[in-house]
């Protein structure tokens, strides 16, 4: 028996591999992509909440005529979060007095900041303290200028910093977009 076979219009199972193959490849660059983009876009999130909150702090401060701080909940370690507060922050006597919390940011995790920056060089105690004029001090009274340097556990290339300059300003500052702003 003599078959002849007719022209056919399929593919063969080779072909079809090589196009799953090429569909894979872009999928594993399309997810690490997106990764990235994530990883970018919480670190901006948790800087421009740390920026926030150090604002409100500073304007709780020269609204209230009153010390505010914003410290690490635990008073180590901003990856655990942060807390503004005010009231019994003056070296006063033995006048009773109740701590008012106003806002907090609880972990950041997967963020960590790379360095623990503002902490009074005299007790090691982290923190900012807005007195009543705004002006961000230590704990001992000694003026802050100072940065704190966001990272991300996925991707340890990105990085902000947040940048505590004269006068209050803040700002947040990519390495890999602003290098010249970032000094």
């Amino acid at each position: 028996m003599n078959k002849q076979f007719v022209n056919q219009s399929g593919s063969s199972l080779i072909e079809l591999m090589v196009l799953l193959l090429m569909v894979a490849i872009m999928m594993i660059i399309a997810v690490s992509l997106i990764q990235r983009q994530l990883a970018d876009r919480q670190l901006d999130m948790v800087a421009r909440n740390f920026v926030r909150h150090a604002n409100f702090a500073r304007n709780q401060a020269l609204y209230l005529g009153e010390f505010v701080q914003l410290v690490p909940h635990n008073e180590r370690y901003w990856d655990d979060g942060w807390i503004v507060q005010s009231g019994c922050l003056e070296k006063s006597g033995s006048e009773p007095c109740t701590t008012k919390n106003w806002l907090s940011q609880e972990s950041v995790f997967p963020v960590y900041f790379k360095n623990q920056a503002f902490a009074d060089p005299h007790s090691g105690r982290k923190g900012i303290l807005f007195n009543s004029a705004g002006a961000a001090k230590t704990n001992r009274g000694g003026f802050v200028a100072n940065r704190l340097i966001l990272g991300h556990h996925n991707d340890p290339v990105l990085e902000r910093q947040i940048i505590l300059g004269g006068g209050g300003r803040w700002r947040i500052c990519n390495p890999r977009l602003d290098s010249k702003s970032c000094k």
